[in-house]
């Protein structure tokens, strides 16, 4: 520290500074001042930086500490304030040298340490896998978004600098962090309208996985360059003079659109690049908003417009924050060219994003989850969802995560005309999870502009969705297929694995007396105080949902308590003794189904999937209730399958006369005669109805009715048969 102050001490006093730290208040001097403050402390950060990664240094040979300069430059290149570009000039210090936490606040500020905290990666945790490791890594960044966006800005600009200086790590790493830098960062900075650093990381991805590629598609930009600059001329002459006749000033730009970007239109269009003409953009930038539409439609008197390629992201901005109009139109020798017209401030937008919203200051006041305003509204959902779902799997995780980044925008309406920004393909159930999450849960059917419409309809620009609820309506898996939206699927999945769980204490607690009342302790049991601790449970809830769901055996539990009286009462038994013990005692009536191929035996069904013949099914001895025939795909089995030796072969052996019970959940528009026609087509196929019930909520009628089916092939018929009726919105199997 010593050498650190002697260092700040001779350099100021000098009024010389390094190069590169003269570089970063260089570039935030470009748009205001720099104060002595602000300065001085930045100056600190960078002095104690260089001091803490002293000896450390990069794979090309370079002192590590240039990295952290680098961070802070792009930064600064973005006019963020002190306290971030400190923090980035620091961002490596917790997690690469000997400083923790404590010491950064208590040598800066618990501002600039949470920062660097947000973006340090967990590195004291072992991972069973690269992909745990990514998922937890992810997780702790965007919930230190809550905190502060500007943990997310530091860190897009680490990987920028580890992007552009990739070539000196192996082959086999450079592709792992460019797959990485593909799948989330560039996509998560498109929607956070980072422009400028997306596209950057694009063509450095671009250049790792398709080099062979990135290099041909190099050589002939560099040769149509000049040809586009030529003609981009040729086409502003007339525009630029009329504007000045009209007293309208704006300044343009035109540049080629990024080389990936053309890359992905030739792979899309299946053109070769002398096809493709619409890749070089022409941007005219003014003082209002009014002079926008000015310019846009003295464009227009000169070029034909392309219809279909007209956008106005002014009146309706992206959920991202962008705004402008953007529009193609025929130039000379009959080449389209694409426009867009935008303020200043829209333009600085459309580059840095969520960055362009940091103004300096002197000191910089800590944010808080209202800071991220509507222009990130979508990640503040994200954030909410993983605070609260801390029990995700990796995988559950990153798709949760991939799900909206990768999603054209549509704008939809509700009722009352707000606006509501969905993705490509959403459905009224996405809406209205959009809405509320209890609107979403409730949601029983939807009307698009005045239509009822089925739940997994896709949505389009301009459709106004009203929804419909009821308080007896409830989520099921199968509305996991069609959502588009984290929102949506995270409200369903936490809605199923509450209910999994309540059924799981049921089972639990039935199975937990019952072994309790045969050693005679079921009184001593509730007298003993916080068990589940001993067990490591957080709660007691929570270890009886254990037994019953198949994570833990009863005997575990019960031996921990009363070793003597339950090893006396119920001798160990493995589990293929169990499962043998249980076969001989259970070979009565088949009921349908061969198990190992022994056609004698007493099975139940489960009532959570109802399988019927035609269904893949599998057997699952349960512990104290025999053996259960599940569809395979039943989620209720799924938690189970880790324990094969609980998992039985079975097959369907049915007679022909044999039925089986299915309960089929009926959406309809109220119309007359519905009920009739229902039952005429459910005789038609001379089956049995064994229950059938009609409510009416609004101009919905939900309909519930039991029927005795041979298998599926004859349900499927019926299904199908039904949904082409009248009215009928939806016909699912429960």
């Amino acid at each position: 520290m010593a050498a650190t102050i002697l260092d700040r001490i001779r350099s100021s006093d000098s009024g010389t500074y390094p190069a590169d730290f003269q570089k970063i208040i260089d570039l935030i001097g470009e748009t205001r001042p720099v104060g002595k403050e602000a300065q001085d402390f930045i100056w600190h950060a960078y002095t104690f930086g260089k001091e803490a990664h002293k000896g450390q240094l990069r794979k090309s040979g370079e002192p590590y500490f240039s990295h952290c300069v680098g961070v802070a430059t792009i930064l600064a290149e973005m006019n963020l304030d002190p306290v971030t570009i400190s923090a980035a000039l620091l961002h490596d210090v917790i997690e690469d040298t000997g400083y923790t936490v404590e010491d950064v606040a208590k040598e800066f500020s618990d501002e600039v340490a949470q920062l660097v905290d947000g973006v340090t990666k967990l590195s004291d945790i072992k991972f069973r896998s690269e992909k745990d490791k990514q998922a937890v890594n992810f997780r702790k960044m965007l919930l230190s978004v809550a905190d502060d966006i500007r943990v997310i800005i530091i860190k897009f600009a680490d990987r920028l600098h580890n992007m552009r200086t990739l070539e000196y790590l192996p082959a086999v790493k450079q592709r792992r962090i460019a797959r990485e830098t593909r799948d989330v960062y560039a996509p998560l900075a498109h929607r956070l309208g980072m422009y400028r650093i997306k596209s950057e990381m694009e063509d450095l991805i671009f250049k790792i996985l398709e080099p062979k590629a990135s290099k041909e598609l190099g050589k002939l930009i560099s040769k149509r360059q000049v040809f586009f600059e030529k003609y981009i001329q040729k086409f502003l002459e007339p525009v630029k003079q009329r504007l000045e006749e009209a007293g309208i000033e704006a300044t343009f730009k035109s540049r080629f659109k990024s080389s990936y970007s053309i890359y992905r239109k030739m792979q899309d269009q299946n053109r070769p690049f002398e096809d493709v003409y619409d890749i070089y953009a022409v941007r005219a930038i003014v003082d209002k908003v009014e002079s926008c539409y000015s310019v846009l439609g003295l464009i227009h008197s000169f070029y034909t417009p392309i219809q279909e390629r007209f956008k106005d992201f002014i009146a309706q901005p992206k959920s991202n924050g962008y705004q402008s109009i953007q529009t193609t139109v025929v130039g000379p020798e009959g080449l389209p060219v694409e426009v867009q017209v935008r303020t200043v401030e829209m333009d600085r937008t459309a580059e840095e994003g969520v960055a362009a919203h940091w103004q300096y200051k002197e000191k910089s006041p800590k944010s808080s989850p209202d800071d991220i305003d509507q222009q990130v509204n979508w990640l503040r959902n994200l954030v909410d969802i993983l605070q609260a779902e801390d029990s995700t799997t990796s995988n559950q995780f990153m798709d949760l995560l991939k799900i909206d980044l990768y999603k054209d925008e549509i704008f939809v309406y509700t009722p009352k005309g707000e606006v509501r920004i969905l993705p490509l393909g959403a459905t009224p159930l996405d809406f209205a999870f959009d809405v509320h999450s209890q609107v979403g849960l409730h949601c029983i059917g939807a009307k698009i502009n005045g239509r009822i419409k089925p739940l997994n309809s896709d949505l389009h620009s301009g459709d106004q969705v009203e929804i419909i609820t009821s308080d007896s309506q409830k989520p099921n898996s199968a509305w996991l297929k069609f959502v588009k939206t984290s929102k949506a699927k995270s409200g369903i999945r936490k809605w199923i694995k509450g209910q999994e769980f309540d059924e799981s204490v049921r089972l639990g607690k039935e199975i937990l007396e019952k072994e309790l009342r045969k050693i005679g302790k079921l009184k001593e049991w509730k007298h003993l105080k916080d068990s589940y601790h001993k067990l490591k449970f957080e709660s007691e809830e929570k270890m009886i949902a254990s037994i019953g769901s198949g994570h833990r055996t009863v005997s575990s539990i019960l031996t921990k308590f009363f070793p003597e009286e339950y090893l006396n009462a119920k001798k160990e038994q493995s589990e293929s003794q169990v499962a043998e013990s249980f076969l001989s005692r259970a070979r009565r009536n088949t009921k349908g189904v061969s198990i190992q191929g022994i056609n004698n035996m007493m099975i139940s069904f489960g009532k959570c999937c109802n399988p019927i013949p035609g269904d893949p099914i599998i057997g699952f001895i349960t512990r104290g209730r025999g053996i259960t025939v599940h569809q395979k795909t039943c989620d209720t089995v799924g938690p189970n399958l880790v324990e094969k030796e609980r998992i039985i072969d079975v097959d369907w052996a049915v007679a022909r006369s044999q039925t089986f019970l299915v309960r089929l959940k009926i959406l309809a528009q109220e119309r007359k005669h519905l009920v009739r026609d229902v039952t005429d087509i459910i005789s038609s196929y001379d089956i049995n109805i064994d229950t059938l019930s009609m409510k009416v909520d609004g101009d919905v009628v939900t309909g519930l009715v039991i029927i005795e089916v041979e298998g599926v092939k004859q349900l499927d018929k019926l299904k199908s048969k039904l949904l082409a009726s009248e009215g009928v919105i939806s016909v699912d199997r429960e």
